[in-house]
C-alpha cells in the first residue's frame, strides 16, 4: 500500500491530523468544522495575537462566537500555534491566507508562496496539500508544482496537491460554512478524490473538478459574475438619476420577473477580500495571453468610480443649499464593506473619506462595528450616533447598511441625508432630507 493510499485511510477514519496555515476569516472556521467531526486540527498564523487569543478560548472573528471556540480548544481538537515547524506533523494542509493585489492591481501571491515555502521545508511522502486561496489559473500548477517538487517527492506519486477555493460570506445567516459545496480539483485523480474524501466529513457536498485550473477559475468565475453585474447595476444608476428615474423602484419592479432576471443592487463601490480583487487576477492573467478581458476592465471602471460619483452627488447636493464641501460637517454612517461586519478592505466608504477630506470637509464617521480606522495616516475614530452629533452634521452619508443602525433615527436626526444602500426605504417620515443613489 502507498503512502497515499494509506492517507486516504486515515481521513476517513479520522485519524489524519489536520493544519490550517493562515487563521483569518476563512481559516478558523474552517479550523472549527474540522474539529467538529473528529479531527484533530493545528491551526498556524504568523499573528501572535491571533495564537493567543484562540489559546485563551477567545474569537476575534465576529461570525465566530467565543463560546464555540472555547469548547472546542477545551476538547483538544483544535489548537494554534506560530511554529511551522510542526507542519511535518501535519498529514493534511489547508492553506488560507490572504492574495491581495500590489499597488499596479497585480497579484500578490506572496503570502501563499511563503507557505508554500515553509511547507517545502518540511514536505515528507504521504502528506496532502490543499490550496484555498484565491489566485489566478495556473498558479497550483505552473508556480506550486515545481516549489514543492524541488523537494525531491513527486505530486501525484509521494505526495497529493490540490486547489479547493474558499466561497465564506461573512455575515450571511442563511448559509453557514458547511452549506456551500466545496469545489475540488487535484494535480492528479488521486489528488482530487483525496481532498474530496477530507471535506467530505464537513461539507454537506463536494464537486470534484478536472484540474487545479479548473477549480481556480471556477472561484473567478463566480466572483467575476457578481463584479459585472454590479458594474451593471451601478451604470442603471448613474442612468436612472439623469433621467430623473428611481433606480430602486425600476430593479424592485423588474425583480418580479420569475425567470432570467438576478436581482442586483447598486451601491457606493465594491469592497470586500474577493469581489474588487478578484476579477483583476483573472484579467492580468489573460493579458499575458493578450487576451483582453472588455467585460472586466469595464466593470472595474465602473464600480471603481462609483466613489467619486458619491462625492459629486454630495457635492451637488450642499451646492442646492449654497454650501460648499469646503468645510461642511458629513456624516459618514458605516465605514464596513458590507453590512454586518467589521472587515474595511477595498471599501468604498474609504475613498468616499479620503476623497471629501481632500476638498475640505469636516468628515466624521459612525460604524458599530469598526471603533477606528486610518486613511492616508489621518486617524479617525466612531463616533455615536447622539441627537447633537447628528443635527451638528451638515450631511450624512449612508454607505452601509448596517442592521444595528436605526434609519429612521438618522433621518429624524440629520439635516440632509444622502442614501447609497436605500437603507431608508422603510423610513416613516423625514423622506424630504433624504436624495438617493
Amino acid at each position: 500500500m502507498s503512502r497515499l493510499e494509506e492517507l486516504k485511510q486515515r481521513i476517513e477514519s479520522r485519524e489524519a491530523r489536520i493544519g490550517v496555515i493562515g487563521l483569518g476569516y476563512v481559516g478558523l472556521p474552517l479550523a472549527l468544522e474540522f474539529s467538529k467531526v473528529g479531527f484533530e486540527v493545528v491551526g498556524f498564523d504568523v499573528d501572535l495575537r491571533k495564537v493567543e487569543s484562540l489559546g485563551r478560548g477567545v474569537s476575534y472573528i465576529e461570525d465566530v462566537p467565543s463560546s464555540e471556540v472555547a469548547r472546542i480548544v477545551a476538547s483538544g481538537k483544535l489548537r494554534a500555534s506560530a511554529d511551522f515547524g510542526e507542519l511535518s506533523r501535519c498529514d493534511v494542509i489547508n492553506v488560507c491566507v490572504p492574495t491581495p493585489l500590489t499597488k499596479t492591481k497585480d497579484p500578490d501571491v506572496s503570502h501563499m508562496a511563503a507557505a508554500v515555502g515553509d511547507i517545502r521545508k518540511r514536505l515528507r511522502a504521504g502528506q496532502l496539500v490543499i490550496l484555498g486561496s484565491t489566485t489566478y489559473p495556473g498558479t497550483t500548477h505552473e508556480l506550486f508544482v515545481p516549489i514543492l517538487e524541488d523537494s525531491g517527492l513527486r505530486v501525484g506519486v509521494d505526495f497529493a496537491l490540490a486547489f479547493a477555493p474558499e466561497r465564506i460570506d461573512p455575515a450571511n445567516k442563511k448559509f453557514s460554512v458547511r452549506d456551500v459545496p466545496k469545489v475540488v480539483g487535484g494535480e492528479t485523480p488521486l489528488c482530487t478524490e483525496l481532498a474530496a474524501a477530507v471535506f467530505r466529513g464537513v461539507f454537506e457536498q463536494v464537486v470534484m473538478v478536472s484540474s487545479t485550473q479548473c477549480a481556480e477559475m471556477v472561484k473567478l468565475l463566480e466572483n467575476t459574475f457578481r463584479a459585472i453585474n454590479i458594474g451593471l447595476v451601478n451604470e442603471w444608476a448613474l442612468m436612472c438619476h439623469r433621467l430623473g428615474l428611481d433606480v430602486w423602484e425600476v430593479i424592485d419592479a423588474a425583480a418580479t420577473k420569475p425567470y432570467g432576471f438576478m436581482k442586483f443592487q447598486p451601491g457606493p463601490g465594491l469592497g470586500g477580500h474577493c469581489i474588487p480583487v478578484d476579477p483583476s487576477y483573472l484579467a492580468w492573467k489573460m493579458k499575458a495571453l493578450n487576451f483582453p478581458a472588455r467585460f472586466i476592465e469595464l466593470a472595474t471602471d465602473v464600480n471603481g468610480r462609483m466613489p467619486e460619483y458619491v462625492v459629486e452627488r454630495v457635492t451637488d447636493l450642499l451646492n442646492e443649499e449654497r454650501m460648499a464641501v469646503n468645510g461642511s460637517r458629513i456624516l459618514i454612517v458605516g465605514v464596513a464593506y458590507k453590512a454586518d461586519v467589521s472587515d474595511v478592505r477595498e471599501s468604498p466608504a474609504l475613498d468616499v473619506i479620503r476623497l471629501l477630506a481632500e476638498k475640505g470637509a469636516e468628515v466624521s464617521y459612525h460604524d458599530p462595528h469598526v471603533p477606528e480606522l486610518a486613511i492616508e495616516g489621518r486617524q479617525y475614530k466612531s463616533v455615536d450616533l447622539s441627537a447633537e452629533g447628528m443635527a451638528g452634521a451638515d450631511l450624512a452619508i449612508l454607505i452601509t447598511d448596517h442592521s444595528a443602525v436605526d434609519a429612521q433615527r438618522v433621518v429624524d436626526g440629520c439635516q440632509r441625508i444622502f442614501d447609497t444602500r436605500n437603507a431608508t426605504r422603510n423610513v416613516r417620515s423625514g423622506r424630504e432630507k433624504v436624495r438617493k443613489l
